[in-house]
């Protein structure tokens, strides 16, 4: 078991990913709470929020795999395709999903008042903007390449 995790902690472009995934998650857990003028924990795991952290690990994947095996790597362009699927969901699916949710729960809300309507509340914060995408992109692309140059 000793081996199996030490090999882990060795795999230059895991460990790239996951510091990328946590620290978008550190990021996205202060800028909610400046943004918002309460600390909320929920932002230490939840999705949605600035930056995207499921774009940060994805983008620093590919950017790692690009520099470790280069642009012309199958591994590269598995990678690429990830974090493009991954980023289009992100802007694209779960947000409208969570646009979705917002309208739901007013409904319900409005409803409430007239009707006897059961209060099942959905979760709005789901997706992400463009912009939270694109500071997932620069995050992961900053900590793949800080792993590049310190860990050679």
């Amino acid at each position: 078991m000793f081996d199996f995790m030490a090999g882990i902690g060795k795999n230059v472009i895991l460990m790239t990913a996951i510091t990328a995934w946590f620290t978008a998650q550190v990021l996205k857990t202060i800028t909610s709470y400046w943004r918002h003028g309460s600390f909320n924990a929920e932002r230490l795991v939840g999705a949605g929020g600035m930056p995207s952290s499921h774009t940060a690990l994805v983008v620093s994947l590919a950017v790692g795999v690009a520099l470790k095996d280069g642009l012309e790597s199958s591994l590269f362009a598995v990678a690429v395709v990830l974090a493009g699927i991954v980023m289009y969901d992100a802007a694209g699916v779960r947000r409208a999903a969570g646009k979705q949710a917002k309208v739901i729960n007013k409904l319900v809300r409005e409803m409430r008042v007239e009707h006897k309507v059961r209060d099942t509340r959905l979760k709005e914060l789901l997706g992400h903007t463009p912009l939270e995408v694109l500071g997932g992109a620069v995050h992961g692309t900053l900590i793949a390449y800080a792993f590049y140059v310190f860990c050679r």
